[in-house]
């Protein structure tokens, strides 16, 4: 292929994956892939400028406004930034670099200021005040022009709909509309539980419910989002720096991020980068880099902008977490509650800074609609801690039977009808995604994880009974329930492997501790399906002891807070079985034993009603510690700050949360503060 038929090519395929991405809000590619072919289109015009033709991807930010919304043209282009792929301090050395050349500094002159931020994986918005008053948003469409949306981003709660302060006549803000990882997670559930598809990743739950049709069905997503520069503004003394617009904004009620700060020179910004990436996967939301942007905006207006894109910013990238790998197989794992989940099995490939083998797709109805199979290339995706999933599959690199590619070669998934570990039936109750195998206890899978769940640290929290050597007992029949775990002795631990007879002595303290426990943990430690710790604990509170719970029927156990009628059916079906409640007694008739109370009233608890939120670290108090120290008091702890937040408890090392706090005029307190709380000695 000559270099004009390449150039053409890359011009068609560039605009086909434009259109999947910002069109359709289904990514065809993983990022990196599309920046790969943008460079290679870039490299080829630079060098053979007539090539260059007026549709060109690399004149244009790129998408189109979709016609069922109506057009809005912008009154300040929003145009894109440069993005710089080189993920090492080099990259950011080369900007700097950049910046000083068009800025004609001599060597020996200061560092360029800057701001550096985060780069949000979201949809770009572009929010118009008039007077104060939210009067238009917008998409960013093709740079030019984009989509009127304003009904729907009004139900993003974070954005104001009258401003704060002294704020100008007009006032443009633009932003990132997004998803939070665990919004984003929390929305998925509920979606499986009614048998919905769910989100592919967080970034298109956010442009797919910017782009709903009916602000109705948008409000029942998630939103949230975050400034970070300006379009149009009229009647107002502009500050000097980017940094001081931001503060600026703060001001009027838009939401900044707080994880920004004002560094000097190359070497700031290598810092900063450095810094971001170290927390990333701390971060409840996505990004998949940082932005530079020179500080002084009279040093922006000097530097301008090149074709599409400003000289004086650049976003700088991190590794991706998003790669395009082969399906080898597809097999089934059994869960504790014995959920059968697909798992496709992946010629290994490097995403997000791991090396990643597998990926669920979650349950049957999802692997079919998304069509995964095996032999297929697929694109994986990896945040954070979030499980590696399959976003997606490229369907042109389908293998076929024949060479015409009309019968691909392998056929869709559908789910076993037996079991893969026990042999047992694999049932689908009606109106659930999820298929489970009926086995119960008898299955080693739901046996080996019953077991794990059981001993671990939240539950009834046996150090050094872990997921290896349960796999050796479950396999050689030494553990058949949570029961049997009391009745281990120091030669059946101690011929394990890998086990001395000091290990098997730990280890058997460590059990007979855990004889002592409390009501919630045990509760907890059942594996009782869709019963987690704060349920677990709100059943402890409500009926007091264990009798009690297990005599409840469906419509005593929804008078428990937050528990509903599926909570209430798993708690009895589990109840009902016989097996359940003999291993039940047999762990009472070990000697594990709690203090039981009367039942208790949650509007009687003296912080029922008051929200915490935790930051940095405790001198005395580990986070769950003094999470359940609140909880237990009736309190809410939360992973965020809001106005709805009662007191911020404050450690060392305290990050963005305090600073949210503080803006926010919520009480910030330090652990003995927090004690005295809990002691009743100090009132809200």
């Amino acid at each position: 292929m000559d270099v004009a038929a390449r150039a053409a090519w890359l011009r068609d395929e560039l605009g086909h994956h434009n259109y999947a991405y910002y069109v359709l809000d289904a990514p065809s590619i993983p990022d990196a892939e599309y920046d790969k072919l943008f460079r290679e289109l870039q490299a080829i015009e630079a060098e053979h400028p007539e090539l260059r033709t007026p549709d060109s991807p690399t004149l244009r930010v790129g998408g189109e406004a979709l016609p069922q919304f109506p057009s809005v043209r912008h009154a300040v282009p929003m145009l894109s930034i440069q993005t710089e792929t080189d993920t090492e301090p080099s990259g950011a050395r080369a900007f700097d670099g950049r910046v000083r050349r068009d800025l004609d500094l001599a060597e020996d002159a200061a560092p360029v200021e800057y701001a550096a931020e985060l780069k949000f994986d979201g949809l770009a918005i572009n929010l118009r005040y008039e007077n104060g008053i939210l009067v238009q948003a917008a998409t960013r469409g093709d740079g030019e022009t984009g989509e009127e949306v304003t009904q729907n981003v009004r139900t993003i709660r974070q954005i104001p709909l009258r401003l704060n302060g002294d704020f100008p006549e007009v006032l443009e803000v633009r932003g990132e509309a997004y998803m939070s990882r665990p919004d984003f997670e929390r929305y998925n559930a509920r979606q499986r539980e009614k048998g919905l598809a769910p989100l592919v990743n967080p970034r298109n739950g956010a442009a797919g419910s910017i782009r709903q049709l009916d602000p109705k069905l948008a409000a029942q997503r998630p939103l949230s989002f975050f400034a970070y520069g300006l379009g149009e503004t009229r009647g107002w003394s502009m500050p000097a720096t980017h940094s001081g617009v931001l503060d600026a904004l703060a001001t009027f009620g838009l939401p900044v991020s707080s994880y920004r700060d004002v560094v000097q020179g190359s070497e700031g910004l290598i810092a900063f980068h450095a810094r971001i990436r170290e927390i990333r996967d701390q971060l409840s939301f996505d990004i998949d880099g940082v932005v530079y942007k020179v500080n002084s905006l009279a040093l922006q207006q000097r530097l301008g902008f090149r074709t599409r894109e400003p000289r004086w910013a650049v976003a700088h990238k991190y590794p991706a977490e998003e790669a395009m790998t082969a399906v080898e197989a597809i097999e089934e794992q059994v869960g504790r509650t014995g959920a059968i989940t697909p798992v496709a099995r992946l010629k290994p490939v490097f995403v997000g800074g791991v090396t990643v083998t597998n990926a669920t797709l979650h349950n049957e109805d999802e692997a079919r609609r998304k069509d995964v199979r095996i032999g297929d290339t697929v694109v994986v995706r990896r945040a954070g801690d979030v499980i590696p999933e399959v976003v997606s599959v490229v369907l042109d690199k389908r293998p076929m039977q024949d060479m015409f590619g009309n019968e691909p070669l392998y056929a869709p998934y559908s789910r076993p009808t037996h079991c893969p570990v026990c042999g047992s039936e694999v049932e689908k109750p009606e109106g659930e995604a999820v298929a489970r195998c009926t086995g119960g206890l008898f299955c080693p899978a739901q046996r080996k994880q019953a077991i794990i769940h059981f001993a671990s640290r939240k539950a009834m929290d046996i150090e050094g009974l872990g997921e290896k050597l349960v796999d050796q007992m479950v396999d050689n029949a030494i553990l058949r329930t949570p029961a049997d775990i009391y009745r281990l002795g120091v030669l059946a631990v101690a011929n394990l492997e890998r086990m001395a007879e000091k290990s098997a002595a730990n280890l058997l303290e460590a059990i007979s501790r855990s004889r002592n426990t409390t009501l919630a943990r045990f509760i907890y430690a059942l594996g009782i399906r869709n019963v987690g710790e704060a349920t677990a604990r709100d059943l402890a509170n409500h009926f007091g002891n264990l009798d009690a719970l297990i005599a409840a029927d469906e419509a005593a156990l929804q008078e428990v807070a937050d528990v509903g009628p599926i909570v209430a059916a798993s708690i009895r079906h589990f109840l009902d079985q016989p097996h359940n409640v003999e291993v039940i007694e047999q762990l009472r008739a070990a000697g594990v034993a709690w203090a039981e109370g009367e039942p208790l009233r949650r509007d009687t608890l003296p912080l029922n009603g008051q929200t915490f939120v935790l930051t940095g670290t405790l001198p005395g108090l580990g986070r769950d510690e003094a999470k359940a120290m609140i909880e237990m008091q009736g309190g809410k702890v939360a992973g965020s700050v809001s106005k709805k937040t009662n007191y911020v408890v404050a450690g060392a090392e305290a990050g963005s949360k305090l600073a949210k706090a503080q803006e926010l005029g919520i009480a910030v307190i330090d652990e003995n503060q927090l004690r005295e709380l809990l002691n009743h000695e100090i009132r809200s």
